[in-house]
């Protein structure tokens, strides 16, 4: 359905709660290294790994590499700051959307090769700095299937 980039992701947790979540939507994970973890780790085991066996993941080693394994794909970037939310883009079936790491979001290099109109946000109240990484990404991916009508969903 869409493909879910984490470029970087830091906090096995994060990481496995989205392997959850794609597994449940049926998104394609795609983790760019470097990681911030070891895909063994019992954290992120814990926290989705289990769902592996029914998600599918895939490991690049460079963002670039991920990317051009999408030809085609419309990249969104989901990024604090935007005056673009989320819930004003419209999705279809093969996008991809990209989230940056849990402490440094997504490199300015990566941003200004997105289109304006592709980089998205998620509102917020003023002077707070983000949402954690796995809600950012099941509220984006959730918004993108509501507008399939949720396929696939019995």
């Amino acid at each position: 359905m869409f493909h879910v980039i984490l470029n970087s992701p830091e906090i096995p947790p994060n990481t496995g709660n989205v392997i959850r979540l794609c597994a449940n939507t049926g998104c394609t994970l795609h983790l760019v290294r470097p990681l911030g973890f070891d895909l063994s780790e019992k954290a992120l085991q814990r926290a989705g790994m289990d769902y592996a066996e029914v998600a599918e993941v895939r490991v690049h080693d460079s963002l670039e590499e991920c990317l051009g394994s999408l030809a085609g794909a419309r990249i969104f970037a989901i990024e604090t700051g935007s005056p673009t939310s989320y819930a004003q883009a419209r999705f279809r079936p093969g996008d991809a959307l990209l989230f940056g790491s849990e402490s440094k979001g997504l490199p300015a290099n990566v941003l200004v090769a997105v289109p304006a109109q592709r980089i998205l946000s998620i509102p917020m109240r003023p002077g707070n700095r983000s949402l954690n990484l796995a809600n950012c990404v099941a509220l984006v991916v959730y918004e993108a299937w509501r507008q399939q009508g949720f396929v696939g969903a019995p």
